[in-house]
């Protein structure tokens, strides 16, 4: 057969990625029998030769010989004197190999042979890549940006694999120029067709998780486990840590002398405020640490229905609340347990879904996420402070502690 040079000619269509010779041999004898199926209608007696190191490929036509006039199976069977013009001392029941050439099959055939040989390598392609990202979900990748879109950045890796980022998986302070390289885990791997999607997340806790594992040797290392981490990306995150060698202080080496090990972690999350605290199985303890930079007086649990009462000093509560609520909020999702914040020294309070009927429920839904759910725990605070952590207008946040503030009152 005419020599194809299918070895040196592969690289024109199986777009420069490497593909082990076993895979391509395979790949080439599949997609010829395809083509021997439609053109002979069968293929179980054809012989495929391949010859990687010179890039040949031979087809052979095995037929047994019958009587002139007998042949009821052209591709089976190939008449005494059709034989004879193949080789003259052939003789009825022998078997004649006949080499095909690829002209025989046809130009339209060869043509949808092409067709279908670039499809298979492209289909090898995509399930080779969909098989590797899928073993990487939840690993650091890095890519470089390629294309910026109103909804999403795609990035391109090293082999040209097209890695998608989209808004929501992007820290709000996130700002990149084309070229550059962009840090994320892979989050999720699905295939769309053929296609493999790959989606980057900057805001999934695992990123800031492998981020410890990648800065801190003794996390990386095993001495040092990231029990959980939860986070408001861009804002506020709590990352609780443990070591099962009592000579390591997981915290100090988390963070380091005057922050030094967790800057560049702060500074790849767009300054990212990240709190690292002991975990213990101890919940009073653990709660008390996650609240930090809060201190807590006293801790009165529920632990049917995953609430616990905390008790502070007047000043200790803006602390324990945070700024917009952020550091009540990720305390809860760090412990599992549902916070409320309690003035030290003042018994009577009532909750502000108690004043439904006066102030409407979006509103005290707003005071709720900043995690302000009884009236003390709003009258304990400034105006000011108010408006900087509620979603409210200033005049809508003075009407409400004028409601509250005649309830005490009276």
């Amino acid at each position: 057969m005419e020599n194809l040079a299918l070895i040196d000619s592969f690289s024109e269509f199986k777009d420069d990625k490497l593909i082990d010779r076993v895979t391509l041999m395979a790949i080439l004898e599949d997609v010829f029998r395809n083509a021997l199926k439609k053109k002979f209608g069968d293929d179980d007696n054809f012989d495929i030769i391949i010859n990687p190191d010179k890039g040949d490929l031979e087809i052979w036509r095995n037929r047994i010989v019958v009587a002139d006039g007998e042949v009821e199976e052209p591709n089976q069977e190939i008449s005494l004197s059709d034989a004879r013009k193949i080789e003259p001392d052939f003789e009825v029941g022998e078997d004649v190999s006949e080499e095909v050439k690829l002209m025989d099959l046809g130009r339209r055939a060869i043509l949808a042979l092409r067709q279908n040989l670039i499809s298979k390598i492209h289909e090898h392609d995509n399930t080779n890549i969909y098989k590797q990202f899928k073993d990487l979900v939840g690993d650091i990748y890095s890519a470089e940006v390629h294309h910026i879109r109103h909804r999403a950045i795609i990035l391109l890796d090293d082999e040209g694999n097209e890695i998608i980022l989209p808004k929501e998986k992007q820290i709000p302070s996130d700002f990149f120029r084309k070229g550059e390289n962009v840090r994320g885990v892979i989050e999720s791997v699905e295939l769309k067709g053929s296609k493999p999607s790959i989606i980057m997340s900057r805001t999934a806790p695992e990123f800031l998780e492998k981020l410890f594992e990648q800065e801190i040797p003794e996390v990386f290392d095993g001495l040092i486990t990231v029990k959980n981490v939860v986070r408001i990306p861009g804002e506020k995150a709590k990352v609780a840590v443990d070591s099962y060698d009592d000579r390591i202080d997981p915290v100090g080496a988390c963070v380091g002398m005057k922050g030094s090990r967790i800057h560049g972690i702060v500074r790849e999350l767009g300054n990212e405020n990240i709190d690292v605290i002991n975990y213990t199985n101890n919940i009073q303890l653990y709660i008390s640490r996650a609240l930090s930079p809060a201190r807590v007086t006293s801790i009165k649990l529920d632990e049917e229905s995953k609430r616990a009462e905390v008790i502070l000093k007047p000043e200790e509560v803006s602390k324990a609340i945070g700024r917009g609520g952020h550091n009540i909020r990720l305390a809860g999702k760090l412990t599992g347990y549902e916070i409320d914040v309690f003035r030290e020294g003042v018994e009577e309070d009532v909750e502000l879904s108690e004043f439904s009927d006066e102030i409407d429920s979006w509103i005290i839904q707003e005071f709720s996420k900043a995690g302000l759910d009884t009236a003390k725990s709003v009258l304990e605070l400034e105006v000011e402070d108010l408006v900087k952590r509620i979603d409210l207008e200033e005049e809508t946040i003075v009407e409400v502690l004028r409601i509250l503030k005649e309830e005490f009152e009276e």
